[in-house]
């Protein structure tokens, strides 16, 4: 068989020849190929070109193959054209400048023939031969390749808006698709000039003089308000994607929502909205700050637009008057989904401005203005739809619902036919207001989780009218234990909220209730201030009751200040020395609202601090009282692969609290505070947050981990958590299945023990880790590895009064049922491992 060469060498031979034995090599092989393979040359001897730069046979070809049709492709142009100025570029920044002409000769051939290719790239091409080294003259090579170039790149008005090229660019998908969607308001006199004043805004605040040309500006559009809409609609419903990013090899290109030029005229935009009257100022702005300040990817701490962000975030902070209330519902909103943390900072600065320049707290501007969705006194909005009623409702413990009652009053969980066909234009409406609903739920319960971490008092008046009447909020305050002071000088009483004939009363464990009178203060109960054998009493009359919560309020941990954290003096090291899985750690700090920087090779490298600004003890106005924050450091202990450059496991380390009495923006600073002096609820609330990433995320959560065919690093930790000293959640969970067992029908084959669920099943006893989940066959004491069904429902109804910290209560139930009749098991990889031994 006769072997064949491949056509790069002998290019590559063809070269050689002729460099050292004189003669027209590559000529004659070049004039002998097929286009195809004409164009194959030219791709490799311009790498070849990039590489090793010019000499005589190379500037022959690139001319020879430069001057004829070689039917290239689009992104083939644009490959070419990526060796020169994109952000992977090949060839020396210096190396480009020195020989321009014959470098860009066949990426300008290949442009020229397919008629244009990215604009970026083309524009970043232009950019470099102003700087190119030779002649710049009319009629010389470098400025015929920039006139080439422009006659490509089009001329500055290229679509019916008349606007130029510059303005609203398509170094995005956002430019473009504004042009298209709204070519006649763009088109509109006085357009152009407010696009280029928002453009030339440099900074991240206008000045005074901007804001009223701005103003100025936009009064001579005839559609001002309306073109301000609708290009911060625009980018509130644009997806990312790869975007131009600035770089100064070229053009690079980076997950995100606009370029940044484009970004430049939606800041200024956003900025001239805070001057405008409409009522969809602050929810528009809200709307390009949520989806600028989110992740990449939908997650994590690298904002999608971080300039746009911030920038929306600072102008819902000058909001005044009537819509202070719907500014801070929206930071509010911001505030639970934007990891990143200098935004995180601005929205806490401009929650505190807004507030303190109304007289109010944050909190008490932000129940002032939960909206109700047109939900009644009971929870529920009905729409007539012919012979069928959709009912959106909330009930409690705060879950939203949308449902349909038929003619006959039956209930039916998804729209009939016959509706979908004759009112689906109604039926659009409903379901994005069910989808709301549901976002504002989960903002309010987490709302009432921090006013129970703060300690909130609210005068009667205020709890009836924006908690327990609220359509809304009300679905989840009135399954909430609450406590009740008839005037300033009688003690607390607690209660769960029952109506009366002339109002609400708080009813006790021991069936007595409490009346809210009119000068009545009521504030949430917290374990932390009531004695055991309340707490005690508490938590079996809701599970009695079979109450669910919306939060973990009764069943909530404590941690009082040890004795070890006042030996310390200035931490807290209750938790350090665990071994965590850094992903799912570090997505439970975010949910939690603790902030910082990565660990691993992208990040911070071996050691990050996370933040967490803790709620404000009593809801203080921004002028009073103290604010409080706590540091928990880690410690990276594996990197993972090193493609990903973020850490796989990392370490923890010591707890510290600082507080500072000033304002955030004032000249008041931060002082670190010995746990001892940290009040009771601050701490115990911080250190819960600190127990609940290591109970979920540690690696001895993971019942497999040295059972992967492997030798496992931490093998000691992982054996002293999983089936070590139960941390204070898993106190609870004992707690709770000594008061749940005797209800189900197993309870005759189980036994709670100190640490462990003993299982007795019909071939052998287990022991179920209360901690970790994991579980120890006896006699042996040897490992078995479940993967429970986490429904609370399975395999039998059983009321569970919580189920937080990563499902844990209902796995271990899960576990107990399947091995009390582990008889009855299939699953062949379970029951051999059980069988072995017997």
């Amino acid at each position: 068989m006769v072997g064949t060469t491949s056509l790069e060498v002998r290019l590559y031979e063809a070269g050689v020849r002729q460099r050292t034995q004189g003669g027209t090599a590559v000529q004659e092989l070049l004039q002998g190929l097929s286009p195809d393979e004409l164009r194959r040359a030219a791709l490799w001897i311009h790498r070849n070109q990039c590489r090793a730069g010019a000499d005589r046979v190379t500037d022959w070809s690139v001319s020879w193959l430069a001057g004829r049709p070689l039917g290239w492709s689009v992104s083939q142009a644009e490959e070419l054209l990526e060796r020169l100025v994109g952000v992977m570029a090949m060839v020396d920044p210096m190396q480009l400048l020195q020989e321009y002409g014959p470098l860009m000769r066949l990426p300008l051939a290949a442009a020229l023939e397919v008629g244009g290719c990215d604009r970026a790239l083309m524009r970043a091409a232009r950019k470099a031969s102003l700087s190119a080294w030779g002649d710049q003259e009319e009629g010389s090579e470098n400025a015929a390749i920039r006139e080439a170039l422009d006659r490509l790149i089009g001329p500055g008005t290229p679509d019916a808006t008349g606007l130029p090229s510059a303005l609203l660019n398509d170094e995005d998908a956002y430019g473009p698709r504004m042009r298209a969607e709204h070519p006649e308001l763009l088109a509109a006199s006085g357009v152009r000039a407010f696009l280029e004043h928002c453009a030339a805004l440099g900074t991240s605040r206008p000045t005074r003089k901007w804001q009223k040309a701005a103003g100025e500006l936009l009064a001579a559009v005839e559609p001002g308000d309306e073109l301000v809409r609708a290009l911060l609609d625009g980018v509130a419903e644009q997806a990312e994607h790869a975007v131009v990013a600035p770089h100064p090899m070229g053009v690079h290109r980076e997950p995100g929502l606009v370029g940044e030029r484009n970004e430049a005229i939606v800041r200024g935009a956003l900025w001239a909205a805070s001057g405008l009257t409409g009522s969809w100022v602050v929810p528009t702005v809200g709307a390009v700050a949520l989806n600028a300040g989110t992740g990449t990817g939908g997650s994590g701490g690298i904002c999608r637009s971080a300039k746009l962000a911030s920038a929306g975030v600072a102008v819902l902070g000058t909001c005044e008057g009537e819509r202070a209330a719907d500014a801070v519902q929206w930071l509010g909103r911001l505030r639970g989904r934007i990891r990143n943390r200098a935004v995180a900072k601005a929205i806490t600065k401009a929650l505190e401005t807004v507030a303190g320049r109304a007289g109010l707290t944050p909190g008490m501007l932000r129940e002032r203005g939960v909206p109700t969705h047109g939900l009644d006194g009971r929870g529920m909005r009905e729409e007539a739809l012919g012979e069928y009623t959709a009912v959106l409702s909330v009930q409690e413990p705060g879950v939203a619902s949308l449902s349909f009652r038929g003619p006959q009053g039956r209930v039916l969980k998804s729209a009939p036919k016959a509706a979908r066909e004759a009112y689906g234009e109604r039926l659009a409406p409903l379901r994005v207001a069910l989808k709301e609903l549901r976002t504002l739920l989960a903002l309010e319960r987490a709302r009432l989780e921090d006013h129970l971490a703060a300690g909130t008092t609210w005068p009667a008046e205020d709890w009836e009218r924006y908690y327990i009447d609220h359509p809304v909020t009300g679905s989840a305050a009135r399954v909430l234990l609450w406590e009740v002071a008839p005037d300033a000088d009688e003690r607390w009483t607690a209660g769960v909220p029952e109506r009366t004939g002339g109002g609400w009363a708080l009813a006790g464990a021991d069936g007595t209730a409490i009346p809210v009178s009119p000068g009545s203060r009521l504030r949430l109960w917290h374990p932390i201030r009531t004695e055991a054998e309340d707490v005690a009493e508490w938590r079996a009359e809701l599970t009695e009751r079979e109450l669910r919560q919306p939060f973990k309020q009764v069943f909530r941990e404590v941690y009082p200040l040890t004795p070890a954290e006042v030996a310390t003096g200035s931490y807290s090291n209750r938790f350090a020395g665990h071994i965590l899985r850094y992903g799912q750690a570090r997505a439970l700090m975010a949910e939690r609202g603790w902030t910082g920087g990565h660990l691993g090779y992208f990040g911070e490298g071996g050691s990050s601090e996370m933040v967490r600004d803790l709620p404000r003890p009593g809801d203080l106005p921004v002028d009073e009282g103290v604010f409080w924050r706590a540091r928990f450091f880690l410690e990276l202990v594996d990197a993972g692969a090193s493609a990903s450059g973020v850490a796989a496991l990392c370490s923890t380390d010591q707890v510290r609290f600082e507080r500072r009495s000033a304002p955030a923006g004032t000249r008041g600073l931060w002082e670190r505070v010995a746990p001892a002096d940290v009040p009771a609820l601050v701490l115990s609330e911080a250190l819960r947050d600190v127990d609940l990433f290591v109970g979920v995320a540690s690696i001895g959560a993971d019942p497999d981990w040295r059972d992967r065919g492997e030798e496992r690093a931490y093998d000691g930790y992982w054996q002293s958590w999983s089936f070590g000293e139960l941390t204070a959640a898993a106190r609870i969970r004992r707690e709770t299945l000594a008061r749940l067992l005797p209800r189900t029908g197993i309870a005759d084959r189980t036994e709670l023990t100190e640490r462990f669920l003993r299982v007795r099943g019909e071939l052998r006893a287990y022991r179920i880790h209360l901690g970790s989940g994991n579980v120890l066959m006896e006699p042996e004491d040897a490992p078995l590895h479940i993967e429970a069904d986490r429904s609370p429902q399975a395999p039998e109804r059983v009321f569970l009064p919580f189920e937080e910290d990563g499902g844990m209560l209902s796995v271990i139930l899960s576990k107990a049922f399947l091995l009390a009749a582990d008889g009855g098991i299939t699953d062949r990889t379970i029951t051999s491992r059980i069988r072995r031994g017997l």
